[in-house]
């Protein structure tokens, strides 16, 4: 997952206003006890980031590959 399709997840699953107070402010246990934000810039994988934000937020595991998207083929 590029950044890019971070932020864009991000908005569709949240909306623009709320991912970004949940990015910069939650902090976030999987994450070490980081925000997403401190999380990227630490080097996490942006993938990983969006799990643990969608884990922490209780998303459904059927959208943690991007509301609106279709799921991976496995």
């Amino acid at each position: 997952m590029k950044v890019s399709e971070f932020r864009r997840a991000v908005d569709d699953e949240f909306g623009a206003a709320q991912g970004r107070v949940l990015v910069r402010d939650l902090v976030v246990d999987d994450l070490g006890g980081r925000t997403a934000e401190e999380a990227v810039a630490a080097g996490v994988p942006v993938g990983e980031v969006w799990l643990a934000l969608c884990r922490a937020n209780d998303v459904p595991p059927e959208r943690r590959h991007g509301r609106g998207r279709p799921a991976p083929v496995r």
